[in-house]
């Protein structure tokens, strides 16, 4: 238990933290409220409340906070600015969807106290190996079990931290584990007393049984033992022996055994548990594409309105929207731009009651974040409604905030033959919207009347008139009827009212300050894709709604592949999803579609499925098209795949053996999880499936079932594998545990770890699940 506490001897900072400081937590402009924080001696975690609320506080991990900002590096501290230097101010933003903490101290001293310190906790915690994090985890069960704070544990105790791990031993067996380990004989267990205890609760038969099968003499895995393993059941057939070797040195915690070139049990779980006997192929991880295809052969990650960080009706909009999915590595983002005040363009849900931030700010933003984690460009998705006047406004911003990260003409100044990739592209950001004629014109030195063009063809307007007929929510374009939401109606009404109006008169013109701006995005109304294919222009952007999506792949699916080879497509959420729901993304991939904008903000199945993809290559948000939907003449039809006749179905074969210390989601007391897991296939329609395993009645620490899932996967360059872990309910649905999903050509077979997710994307660790995958063709 000590490792961690090392760090603080000498370390003027965390003392200090450990004192405790009083400090304004501030959540806008008129709230602003004293707190009590304190380091609590784990060193992971922060203690805070208020003087006045009696006993109440609060806590949370450093394992929770993601960075740590200095200065007024949010919207909350810069609306504040006037109020409070920015030596004294910091922001803590934390992992997944959870809101930023915004924290002034008193003096500059502690301010840096704190932001250092945290800073040192949270890199200490990065570079910790396995064995230092599994002495963490002892660690903290040993504090939340231990209630008197007296650095050991009576029996009671004991039980009530079982029932706290998800473990429902009957009192007879955890008695026995208990004197086990209670080697000084004094009816409680102290440090080393309990870490066997613990140990001995976590010792894992399912993987003992793998290892026992394999070793020669099951006690130790020889060398030989270890590549039987590795060339058997991992399916590794080039260097081996090496492989088997480097396994030994890097998870092998005994010195001997290293000596004798042997793996014990011990290491053996190490190596399982690890990412590289995880489920996840290690060699997937990096950027292992080809880079250099244009950009309509890739899957790009999108993001759609941006701004908000809730639902599209009252939602707050926020730069911090933007920073979140950048930092997921999404790659293409929305800004939907209306006049404001003193001729500053504002972003916002028009005709909705959501905040309003400024354009400028957004830019900005995006400038900062957009390559931090992935250097492939950025599209900067503009919805826009200003006038020619603060159009200029949004030119000027553009260009003096990017610089030269802005696109302003094509990579070699010549007229090109097609789009460039986005290896051509990197550090760049791209403008997708209107543009005045084509690139031709613009670099033949032709100039066209800024009077020809339409602003915006893409503010859902259209598309949630549409979208309403079709739901048989209008009986009529005068009168709109949507029980008990009024602020929806005044919304449908507004752009309504401008859908109309837009048929009577010109909707406004576009600056050619702007418009110049659009290089390889031109934003296009869509006809046909017969229309298409004799007049469009490699460089020209359509936008569709998920609902006219899915009809186009009905009616001419092939079709809609062969479009989306030549150019770019963007698919949007309905415009009567006010709740930021989101569709299924899948069926858009199915068809080639390469900009499939989903809410971020909005947690759930769309979302994981949107991580599971672009969690590979190197999580750059560019994934690479299968061949087949990179060509025009290969005549993939999504809806139709299996007849296509360059596939060969393979059959998966999943064994679900365990579960470790599934996270508890009924804070009941008492409570203990009845887990099940679920895999489910999302892909091509004929590949869409999904089984689960019988449930287990009140154990969420180490669940056992030995259930076989079988599938069919026909089309498997676009499937995902999706493995989710539920807690049963009979009278009631099921609650989410946890889950993790993968494309299916990540995967790696044999024996494998599944490291579960929250659901917010987060990892949860030490919760997994343990498995066996193969993979064969159907014959």
């Amino acid at each position: 238990f000590h490792s961690v506490l090392e760090s603080i001897q000498g370390d003027d900072n965390l003392q200090s933290m450990i004192v405790g400081t009083v400090m304004r937590k501030i959540k806008s402009r008129t709230w602003k409220k004293q707190r009590y924080f304190r380091l609590q001696e784990d060193c992971m975690t922060i203690w805070y409340k208020s003087k006045k609320a009696g006993n109440a506080h609060s806590t949370f991990s450093v394992g929770d906070v993601e960075a740590v900002r200095e200065g007024h590096q949010s919207e909350v501290l810069m609306s504040i600015a006037d109020d409070f230097p920015p030596d004294r101010c910091f922001t803590l933003v934390f992992r997944g969807r959870r809101g930023n903490l915004d924290l002034v101290a008193d003096s500059a001293e502690e301010a840096q106290a704190w932001i250092k310190g945290l800073r040192k906790l949270i890199e200490n915690l990065e570079n910790m190996g396995q064995s230092e994090k599994l002495d963490q985890w002892i660690c903290d069960w040993f504090k939340k079990a231990d209630k008197n704070k007296d650095g050991r544990m009576n029996f009671k105790e004991v039980q009530d931290l079982l029932k706290m791990m998800n473990v429902d031993m009957n009192e007879h067996h955890a008695l026995r584990l208990f004197m086990m380990a209670d080697n000084s004989q004094s009816g409680t267990l102290e440090d080393d007393e309990f870490v066997h205890f613990y140990k001995m609760l976590t010792q894992r038969e399912d993987v003992l049984r793998v290892f026992q099968e394999y070793s020669g003499d099951g006690q130790k895995l020889s060398l030989q033992d270890l590549e039987d393993f590795l060339r058997e059941q991992q399916l590794e057939c080039e260097g081996v022996e090496q492989h088997a070797l480097d396994l030994i040195e890097r998870y092998e915690p005994s010195e001997t055994a290293k000596m004798f070139h042997a793996m014990s049990i011990d290491g053996f779980l190490m190596y399982l548990s690890s990412p590289e006997g995880s489920i996840f192929n290690p060699n997937k991880r990096n950027i292992f594409q080809d880079m250099n295809q244009p950009l309509c052969h890739y899957f790009i990650s999108s993001s759609h309105n941006t701004y908000l960080l809730e639902d599209q009706l009252r939602g707050q909009s926020s730069v911090e929207g933007y920073i979140q999915a950048l930092k997921r590595g999404c790659r293409c983002v929305e800004v939907d731009c209306w006049d404001g005040p003193n001729c500053e363009p504002v972003v916002y849900h028009g005709h909705t009651f959501t905040s309003k931030i400024l354009f400028k700010d957004v830019v900005i933003a995006v400038g900062n974040y957009a390559f931090k984690v992935s250097e492939y460009p950025i599209i900067l998705s503009i919805e826009n409604h200003c006038s020619v006047e603060q159009q200029k406004v949004m030119a000027q911003h553009l260009n003096q905030i990017l610089g030269d990260k802005l696109l302003k003409t094509t990579l070699d100044g010549k007229i090109p033959i097609g789009l460039p990739s986005p290896e051509d592209l990197k550090g760049k950001i791209l403008l997708k919207g209107k543009k005045i004629g084509g690139l031709e014109e613009r670099l033949n030195g032709v100039e066209q009347d800024s009077l020809t063009v339409e602003v915006s063809d893409e503010d859902e307007v259209a598309d949630i008139e549409e979208d309403n007929h079709r739901n048989d929510s209008f009986r009529c374009r005068t009168k709109v009827i949507v029980s008990g939401a009024h602020v929806l109606n005044s919304r449908l009404h507004g752009v309504l009212s401008e859908s109309r109006l837009c048929r009577c008169k010109s909707k406004p013109r576009l600056s050619k300050e702007l418009s110049d701006c659009v290089v390889y995005c031109k934003s296009v109304h869509f006809c046909s894709f017969k229309h298409s294919r004799i007049h469009s222009k490699f460089y020209e952007i359509s936008s569709f709604t998920e609902s006219k999506a899915r009809k186009l792949m009905r009616e001419t699916g092939a079709e809609f592949v062969c479009h989306n080879a030549r150019q770019l497509t963007r698919i949007y959420p309905s415009g009567l999803r006010t709740d930021s729901s989101n569709f299924n993304p899948q069926d858009m991939w199915n068809a080639g579609c390469q900009i499939v904008a989903l809410n971020f903000q909005t947690a759930g199945v769309e979302m994981d499925l949107n991580d599971g993809l672009f969690s590979q290559n190197g999580r750059c948000g560019y994934v690479l098209k299968p061949d087949f939907m990179r060509s025009p003449d290969k005549g993939f039809d999504p809806e139709n795949s299996p007849n296509h006749e360059t596939h060969q179905p393979l059959s998966l074969c999943i064994q679900v053996i365990s579960g470790q210390q599934l996270p508890k989601v009924n804070i009941k007391e008492g409570s203990i999880v009845d887990p099940l897991v679920r895999v489910e296939i999302h892909g091509v329609p004929q590949d869409q499936a999904r089984q689960e395993t019988r449930y287990i009645e009140n154990n969420g620490f180490n669940p056992v079932w030995y259930d076989t899932l079988n599938f069919t996967i026909h089309i498997p360059d676009l499937a995902l594998v999706r493995f989710v872990v539920e807690d049963y309910d009979k009278t009631s649905k099921n609650d989410f545990v946890g889950q993790y999903t993968l494309p299916f050509s990540c995967i790696q077979q044999g024996y494998r770890h599944i490291h579960l997710l929250s659901k917010d994307g987060t990892s949860i660790p030490p919760s997994s699940l343990f498995v066996h995958i193969r993979v064969t063709e159907l014959t």
